[in-house]
């Protein structure tokens, strides 16, 4: 499977050099990476990152309005995207020292297109890794949530009704599968009656 046949990808390029934003946005698309929002600027390329999510963001250094490198750091930290820095080649080795721990993955210009497209391999794998993970803390954090509130139901139902731990248990369970919902739902209606 070739870069074009790869999913859509958003991408925002920020390049203070026309020509450089041209063949780097021909190359991002010929890897799948569209649409594409080209910026000159590290302040409007701030600017539009608030209001749209990417999937990578590509700064093509130096910028007009800074180096780039504070830049890269920032979207690290303060975005979702795969942020890549394309630096010349004398100052490529000491900026992967400064950046790779930032999550800032650094390439050299002139581009070699063959790394380019395993790089930016690497970093939709690294990316989607991040997304599962996230995604898999939302789902721990919403089962805890849930045994917070089955907790409380149980307790209001055993305070209040006289049931035992082991009745406020199987009364929880079988409303959530006679009116099919889950036990969250029911222990929130138990909450709501019996509180106060």
């Amino acid at each position: 499977m070739t870069g074009g046949d790869a999913l859509m990808k958003r991408t925002l390029l920020i390049s203070s050099s026309e020509s450089g934003a041209r063949a780097l946005a021909e190359l991002l698309r010929t890897e799948g990476f569209y649409p594409l929002t080209v910026s000159a600027t590290a302040y409007q390329a701030t600017q539009l990152s608030e209001r749209e999510a990417y999937d990578l963001i590509c700064i093509n250094a130096p910028l007009a309005d800074e180096n780039g490198i504070e830049l890269s750091r920032f979207f690290a930290q303060s975005t979702r995207s795969s942020v890549v820095i394309i630096v010349p080649q004398k100052n490529a080795d000491e900026l992967s020292e400064k950046l790779t721990p930032h999550g800032v993955l650094v390439i050299a210009r002139p581009i070699n297109r063959h790394l380019f497209h395993h790089y930016l391999q690497f970093t939709d794998c690294f990316r989607a890794r991040m997304m599962r993970v996230e995604q898999e803390t939302e789902q721990l954090k919403t089962m805890v949530e849930d045994i917070k509130l089955i907790d409380r139901a149980k307790l209001l139902l055993v305070t209040c009704l006289n049931m035992s731990e082991e009745q406020a248990h199987r009364y929880l369970e079988k409303q959530a599968m006679d009116l099919r919902v889950s036990r969250a739902e029911v222990a929130k209606q138990v909450i709501q009656t019996y509180q106060n």
